[in-house]
Parts: structure tokens; C-alpha cells; sequence
């Protein structure tokens, strides 16, 4: 029985989506709830699934469209012949084909003298050189073109002797050919394009400043050491420093109910709730899952509901109700090594705190000169909103509360 291919049905804020990639092609047999394509929007990666065993018949919308909420992206035909040949790898039976093993070694043959066409003359010479076998690389230039670089990064990582992978200088400019001055144009992925034409919004739009201090890490690194094996044990989750940072964030929020707010045309609109988004960055650009209500949460929820997020988010899981709201966010450039930075604000969103590395640095405690672990802290924040003086009074309870941890517990 055929059945009908639709996308997903979109939410209001969704206007439309773009096949980001078929999973199963066009004759292939699935199976139910098989991921058979994955629809892009502009805030989250949505799966179609297989309603059932069957096969692809059709597909209507190619890798690229434009697509609109349940509309017609294919077909499918419901109970159709399932073969050996069609099953995925991991479902097949082994089974020994004669024919097939001699068909599979001409192709090999077939494959290897179709390599040698796509070299050129200066990876062949190389390759030579050095005794490489070019049908062991994997080209990177245009249609599988096995390059001078390719096969340059092929010796590197699997011949130690260095003599046998220097390259002079001088054969280096003589062997250089054209091939290695080729270029790849791929279009911007759905999101990244939303991310950008965003960020670029956010700085025409808004009056952005940003204020900085530092935070004496100390306290925290104690706490986790001393607890953080009967945390794990307890509950599931490491202790990290992202909790603490949400709960600092949310105490000081009560404190200033401004930076909770946002702009509305002409209007300063409060929010009597907490919603804090957590920067993750995935293989398709950075996304911000949201802690709905994270006042209302202790610090294992925190880490608990942030380990969940994160992991949706980098396998491309989160849903729109997940990705929707916020009134401050919290980005971590410190897990790639970023020492300072100016994080750009997540509109409407008033303020965002980045975290930076931790790193060791001298600094005076009660007259004496001590090394201690020292992360810098920036708030980038819309000056229309919010002058310095409140800017500034928020970072500092937020660095005074993570030196003193107790005063998490008390919610001072």
C-alpha cells in the first residue's frame, strides 16, 4: 500500500524547513521508525520516520529544497518485498556468492585504475618517492583527485622516518601544480545561515557593552573534589561548574530583575520567571537549549537537565519547545581554551555571561601574593536596558556568590 511522505508539522514560530538529507535513497527497503530523512530548520535538525516496514518509492523533494509544514517529500510503499540485498548490513545473513567475490575483484581492479586516472603528475611522483600506494589515499580534490597534499599527509601520519617525508623547499615549488590551488563551495547549512543573519541583527539593533571581572575558582575546585565522587554516586551526573554558574546567574537575577528583561518595540517586559540558555556547540553550528524555570531547580537537576540537552543537541534530537524562550544565557568558550572574549547577546535577551579557561595566576589574598585559579568572566549586555552601574553590580554578585559557595545554599 502506498503511503504518503509528508514533513513534519512545524510549529507557528517555524515557517520552513529544508531537506538537509535523505538517510535512505530512492528503491531502498527500510524498516518502521528507520530514519529515512532529516528535515533542517532554522532552529533544529527534525527526523521523518519509516510509519513502516517497506520501501522508498518516490522522492519528490531533493536535498536542498524548500519544504513547508506536512507537505508531500515522497513516497512509500507499505509492505514491499523485503530481500537480503535490501536489509541493512547489520541485519544480513553471511553468505558465501562465488560469482559476486570474482564481480567485487574486478570492480577492485576497476577502482584502482580509475585512481590512477584521477593523480596528478606531482602525487604520482611523490608517491613513487616514497613508495606509496596511491589506491590507499583517499582524494580530496575535485571527483576523488588524489593531490600532492594528500599523499604528503598520507606519509606524514604512516612513515616515521623523516627522511623518507622531508620535502625540500625546492621541489616543493616545482612540483607545484594548479591541482593544489583548487577550491570547494558548499552552500550554508540552514542553521549556520539563521546563526549569522542573527548575530549580524544583534549588533545592528542593539546598543551592546560589554563589562569583565574574574573569579577566584578556588572554593568551587574544592567543593568538587572533596564532593564529587558521592555527587556521581548519587546522582548519575557529574559535579561541574556549569550548576554552580546557572544558580549564581539565577540568585542574581532576583537581585536585578532587569537583566531578566527584555525590549518590546517601546516596552520593557519583565519576566517573573527564570529560563537560562546553555551555548552547546554542535557539528551544524551553536545551539542554545533551554533550563525552563531554573530558579526552581537545585544544582544536581541543573547538571542533570544540562548533561540531557547537551547530548540531544550534538545528536541533533532537540525539539523547537526545547529551543524556544529564554531570558539570559550562559556560553562556555573556556572548554576550547578561550582566555577573554566578548560574547554576543542572544536577542531579545537583555545580557549573556561567558565563562572562560581556568588558569592559574598570581594574585593578592589578605596582603599576600598567591597563585590560585583564575577565570575571567565578560557580560556583554544592551546599554538601552541597562546602565553600568547595574551591569556591573550583577557580575559582581555573581563572582561574589561563586567564591563563596555557601551563599548558593542561602540565596544571598
Amino acid at each position: 500500500m502506498a503511503i504518503k511522505i509528508k514533513s513534519p508539522t512545524f510549529p507557528e514560530s517555524v515557517s520552513d524547513g529544508t531537506v538537509a538529507n535523505w538517510v535512505k535513497k530512492e528503491g531502498e527497503t527500510v524498516l518502521q521508525d528507520d530514519v529515512i530523512a532529516e528535515i533542517e530548520t532554522d532552529k533544529v535538525v527534525l527526523e521523518v520516520l519509516a510509519p513502516a516496514d517497506g520501501k522508498i518509492a518516490k522522492i519528490h523533494k531533493k536535498e536542498g529544497d524548500v519544504v513547508q509544514s506536512a507537505e508531500l517529500i515522497g513516497e512509500f510503499l507499505e509492505g514491499a518485498d523485503i530481500r537480503s540485498d535490501d536489509l541493512p548490513k547489520d541485519q544480513k545473513k553471511e553468505q558465501i556468492d562465488l560469482p559476486s567475490a570474482v564481480d567485487d575483484a574486478a570492480q577492485v581492479m576497476a577502482d584502482a585504475a580509475q585512481n590512477l586516472t584521477k593523480t596528478g603528475p606531482a602525487a604520482k611522483k611523490i608517491a613513487k618517492e616514497k613508495n606509496i600506494d596511491l589506491n590507499s589515499i583517499d582524494g580530496s580534490g575535485k571527483g576523488g583527485r588524489v593531490t600532492k597534499a594528500d599523499v604528503l599527509n598520507y606519509a606524514s601520519n604512516n612513515q616515521s622516518d623523516p627522511e623518507k617525508t622531508a620535502i625540500t623547499k625546492d621541489n616543493d615549488e616545482k612540483e607545484s601544480t594548479s591541482e593544489d590551488r583548487e577550491t570547494k563551495r558548499v552552500p550554508m547549512s540552514r542553521i549556520r545561515a539563521t546563526i549569522a543573519k542573527r548575530l549580524v541583527e544583534v549588533q545592528q539593533n542593539t546598543a551592546m557593552l560589554t563589562t569583565f571581572n574574574e573569579v577566584d575558582m578556588q572554593p568551587i575546585k574544592n567543593l568538587r573534589k572533596k564532593h564529587g565522587e558521592e555527587f556521581l554516586n548519587e546522582h548519575g551526573v557529574k559535579l561541574g561548574f556549569m550548576g554552580f554558574f546557572v544558580a549564581a546567574c539565577v540568585n542574581a537575577l532576583g537581585k536585578f530583575p532587569l537583566v531578566n528583561a527584555s525590549i518590546d518595540g517601546e516596552d520593557i517586559v519583565y519576566h517573573n520567571f527564570k529560563d537560562i540558555g546553555v551555548a552547546v556547540s554542535t557539528e551544524r553550528g551553536l545551539v542554545v537549549p533551554i533550563l525552563k524555570d531554573a530558579d526552581l531547580m537545585t544544582i544536581p537537576e541543573i547538571e542533570s537537565a544540562i548533561f540531557s540537552l547537551a547530548e540531544k543537541a550534538r545528536e541533533g534530537k532537540l525539539s523547537i519547545e526545547e529551543m524556544q524562550g529564554g531570558t539570559f544565557t550562559i556560553s562556555n568558550g573556556g572548554i576550547f581554551g578561550s582566555l577573554l572574549s566578548t560574547p554576543i547577546l542572544n536577542a531579545p535577551q537583555t545580557a549573556i555571561l561567558g565563562m572562560h579557561k581556568i588558569e592559574d595566576r598570581p594574585v593578592v589574598v589578605e596582603g599576600e601574593i598567591v597563585v590560585r585559579p583564575m577565570m575571567y568572566l565578560a557580560m556583554s549586555y544592551d546599554h538601552r536596558m541597562l546602565d553600568g552601574k547595574e551591569a556591573v553590580s550583577f557580575l559582581v554578585s555573581v563572582k561574589e556568590q561563586l567564591e563563596n559557595p555557601e551563599k548558593l545554599l542561602l540565596n544571598l
